[in-house]
């Protein structure tokens, strides 16, 4: 029977079968896939085959992972050299990012940025709590938005008290399966309790075969939406750790860098020192937004010679 993972504790999931039953369920063995070195084997997003366990208590064993579209990790919080997968099967990524109480980095946003173009996935900006913003904030984000719309990134003035830009977001939401994340306090849970009102009990609910005293909020969560898709929290993402991308590689995921890649000089220039850079020249003539460059920057100061 084929089935849908909505949660991961860890050591059990919630999956949703076919026939739209909602089991708990734990895996057969030890998966290994694709290669990955990761210290979750199983992710929320995943399609997975599983065989009923004890008819009793509607548990199911999880036998097989179908092969995925596409999948996100970050650094595995207790191990730097391992992967952590966050989703899977995604549609888009949606970033939840303020410009006050708290100001989340235009670095922060370019990790972000990165770890989606790395992974094939189209990413969407939301800049939250336009209500509280005054005109030094208002002024930085028509800049931003100029700025990320030029690379190719739809970007969004969202207040939910306001009602401002959330039925585009709602429309942006449908019939995807949108991975969203965002620092604590940009309003990302004001957000989805907006769209289900009922959720902020549920998210409290901590039933007894999950583990007592388990976090809810270190954990990845699935929710159908109720006008079509789905959207995958992810909690306590303080920070993205790039995995596996190399300093030769990084420019390769900022869209307005690697058109102009190949008119470099160098096949291997890191845009940094090197004579006949084209991304140099493209920063000194305004094609290239300076801030850009800077994060650019910075994250490859960031990445060490093994690509973490």
């Amino acid at each position: 029977m084929k089935a849908l993972v909505y949660k991961s504790t860890g050591s059990w999931y919630v999956v949703k079968a076919e026939n739209g039953q909602t089991l708990n369920a734990r895996i057969k063995g030890i998966f290994k896939i694709d290669g990955i070195t990761s210290t979750n084997p199983i992710a929320v997003g995943d399609e997975v085959i599983v065989e009923k366990e004890n008819e009793l208590e509607g548990t199911v064993m999880i036998t097989e992972i179908l092969p995925r579209r596409n999948y996100v990790t970050r650094q595995s919080p207790s191990h730097k050299k391992q992967h952590h997968i966050v989703a899977s099967n995604l549609d888009q990524s949606l970033l939840f990012a303020t410009l006050r109480d708290p100001k989340t980095s235009t670095g922060f946003i370019d990790r972000f940025l990165v770890t989606s173009e790395a992974y094939h996935i189209p990413a969407l900006l939301v800049f939250n709590k336009a209500d509280l913003y005054k005109k030094k904030e208002q002024d930085l984000f028509e800049e931003l938005q100029a700025t990320y719309t030029e690379i190719g990134y739809k970007t969004i003035l969202m207040s939910v008290p306001n009602g401002q830009g959330v039925e585009e977001v709602r429309a942006l939401l449908k019939d995807k399966t949108t991975l969203m994340s965002g620092h604590s306090g940009v309003g990302k849970s004001t957000f989805i309790n907006s769209i289900f009102p009922e959720l902020k009990l549920k998210t409290q609910d901590v039933s007894g075969w999950s583990g007592k005293g388990m976090h809810t909020t270190t954990f990845a969560e699935m929710y159908d939406l109720p006008f079509g898709g789905r959207i995958i929290d992810t909690p306590g993402m303080r920070e993205f750790g790039l995995v596996d991308i190399s300093k030769q590689e990084l420019s390769h995921y900022f869209p307005e860098m690697a058109k102009l890649i190949n008119d470099c000089q160098f096949n291997n220039c890191l845009h940094v020192n090197e004579p006949g850079c084209a991304i140099k020249e493209a920063v000194q003539e305004g094609i290239i937004h300076e801030e850009r460059y800077f994060s650019y920057f910075k994250i490859l100061d960031s990445i060490d010679d093994k690509g973490y």
